[in-house]
């Protein structure tokens, strides 16, 4: 039986897509996490205008699911900042978002804690995770819920999670319990807060400011450095990006679904205003702070480029925000996700530099099961190592700049133990 229901979600994802080709990644159903991005703008900044637009006209990353509320923006003229007390002795302050130039040392590792928790206070005032439940629930106009969205992400039956009829057997309750686990619980918020410096400008200032570096914003030290060792002629045109990203997590338990199923949940066909009211006005759901990361994106371009300013801030702002997604996966496991393998030989998959494949790279590979309650498990049944020398560059328009017909990255491991349709996951 065991067999049967292996063999039976290997004949399922072979049958979810039209064709396979090195082009044409295979289309897997897999449980994905959830993602809402979103951008502290600021119209002080210079092209500001530029940066916001190329931002939000950059789509989700296909690995998650798009969980994108309504705006992509926060405007940091709104973001009240409040700075808690770290000493009894110093008062608390309101102003903008700390625009404090980053230090070496403490001071560094403060202003990241200080402008988290405006952000984290910002986001709950929106009631940012009421909105991101209300949206997998497929909340009504009406106030009702159903469970459309859970069951299309989750390859679920959506009859089998009626909440009523879920609470009245094993199998419903369950199916609830994973959806909860697999789904709604890793459901994730990025806010990410650019800088960006003209190439042109920090060469001419790099050797000036090299001789009192130890003064300087510690992130640019490497910037400066480079600058001054290639000089201003040779640094060339265009834009070093960089982004900060605060990534917060949905709190979704047994205690908070318990409430929700308990004291909220409602459907069309049989309102309870009470209950709508109980939703639209409670506090109760709740993100939480899992990490900061700073990305880089360095857009290298000779003073002969026929790219225009606007385009390079472009290609610096996915670039940047791209890597920082890929180093909040690296260091947050609760952040990783999963990844159709594209070919068993050669080992292969449709992933590369955007998504920080380097040198001693190591991925899971996990084998979907089918357990007795119908509900889809990942075993784990081997360990792959991304091969240095076959790394696909699949960064932001670097098929215009290095041109390949290599589509996919090959790894090393066990030959004829993996398939296509397998899925893998990074594990360091």
């Amino acid at each position: 039986m065991k067999l049967f229901k292996k063999v039976t979600i290997f004949c399922v994802a072979i049958l979810c897509y039209k064709s396979y080709s090195q082009e044409t990644p295979l289309d897997i159903k897999y449980k994905r996490s959830s993602l809402y991005t979103l951008i502290l703008s600021d119209e002080n900044i210079e092209h500001s205008e530029n940066i916001q637009t190329s931002f939000v006209n950059t789509p989700i990353p296909e690995k998650f699911n798009n969980h994108i509320i309504n705006t992509r923006t926060i405007s940091k003229s709104d973001l009240v900042y409040v700075v808690d007390t770290l000493s009894e002795s110093k008062p608390k302050k309101k102003g903008l978002l700390s625009k404090i130039p980053v230090k070496i040392g403490n001071d560094n590792k403060k202003k990241q804690e200080d402008d988290q928790k405006a952000i984290h206070k910002y986001l709950d005032s929106l009631g940012m995770a009421k909105s991101m439940l209300a949206k997998w629930f497929h909340r009504s106009e009406k106030g009702g819920f159903d469970m459309s969205l859970v069951a299309e992400r989750g390859l679920y039956n959506a009859s089998d999670l009626d909440v009523k009829l879920a609470n009245q057997n094993e199998r419903g309750k369950a199916l609830l319990a994973d959806a909860g686990e697999q789904l709604i619980k890793n459901t994730f918020v990025i806010v990410n807060d650019f800088k960006y410096t003209n190439k042109e400008e920090v060469a001419a200032k790099a050797k000036s400011f090299l001789t009192t570096v130890s003064s300087y914003a510690g992130e640019n030290v490497a910037l400066v450095a480079n600058a001054a060792s290639k000089g201003a002629d040779v640094f060339g045109k265009g834009y070093i990006v960089r982004t900060r990203a605060y990534l917060y997590k949905l709190v979704w338990n047994e205690e908070v679904a318990a409430v929700f199923y308990n004291d909220f949940w409602t459907d069309d066909n049989s309102l309870d205003l009470e209950r709508k009211k109980a939703f639209d006005e409670t506090s109760v759901f709740k993100l939480e702070f899992v990490g900061v990361e700073t990305g880089w994106a360095d857009v290298q371009s000779t003073t002969l480029t026929t790219k225009t300013n606007e385009e390079l801030i472009e290609i610096a702002t996915v670039r940047a925000a791209d890597n920082v997604i890929a180093k909040l996966q690296r260091e947050y496991e609760v952040f990783r996700t999963k990844t159709p393998l594209l070919s068993g030989d050669p080992l292969s998959a449709k992933i590369g530099l955007k998504e920080g494949l380097k040198k001693g790279s190591k991925y899971e590979v996990l084998e979907q099961i089918v357990n007795k309650q119908g509900i889809i498990e990942y075993k784990r049944i081997g360990v792959i190592t991304v091969n240095k020398d076959e790394i696909w560059d699949n960064t932001y328009l670097a098929d215009e700049e290095t041109p390949s017909e290599i589509q996919y990255s090959t790894f090393n491991g066990s030959k004829n133990k993996y398939y296509s349709g397998m899925l893998i996951r990074q594990i360091n």
